[in-house]
């Protein structure tokens, strides 16, 4: 009896147990470049999304920035603090199925930091994170032209052609005069 009383407890516990997690615990990306950040978490076939509440914010030494709202399944995007205004959209799609996914675009070297998704639904809540690293572009190197004749090779050419023109001018009006 005793046995069967532990064992249904721990069933409850290992079965009420929510979790949030991250699909990468770190990503690195280069400035004006695109990212999809990933987190998943306990969900259940009936819950409802409007029973889903969700708050990401990115954390840096300096500051704590709000990236994404979600109120009862409902975003929230004037909490988006304004470094994030326009470049974080998120797919609705696979909310249902315990997923998050913000595709945040535009990326700037300030976007670098910690970043923290609070997922609360009526099966429980937690939270994941996940850490940025967003470097400086490289300056791209020229493209190479495709003709190989060289403006300079151009000029040099027209130079020879007119004075082999002058000489042979030259020679006929003496041959004939």
């Amino acid at each position: 009896m005793i046995c069967r009383i532990l064992l249904l407890i721990s069933l409850n516990c290992v079965c009420g147990t929510f979790v949030v997690n991250v699909t990468q615990t770190s990503y690195q990306a280069e400035e004006n470049h695109n990212i999809t950040l990933e987190w998943t978490f306990t969900t259940t076939a009936d819950t409802p999304t409007d029973f889903i509440f969700i708050f990401c914010e990115m954390k840096t030494d300096h500051k704590v920035s709000a990236l994404f709202h979600l109120y009862g399944g409902v975003e929230v995007p004037e909490s988006r603090d304004q470094q994030f205004v326009g470049r974080v959209q998120w797919d609705k799609d696979v909310l249902r199925d315990g997923r998050l996914r913000l595709h945040v675009s535009r990326l700037r070297t300030e976007d670098s930091g910690q970043y923290l998704c609070d997922v609360k639904t009526n099966y429980g809540g937690n939270f994941g994170e996940c850490r940025l690293n967003v470097s400086a572009a490289r300056d791209q190197p020229e493209p190479e032209r495709s003709d190989t004749v060289s403006w300079g090779m151009i000029v040099l050419y027209c130079v020879l052609v007119l004075t082999a023109a002058v000489v042979v001018g030259l020679f006929v009006h003496k041959v004939c005069c």
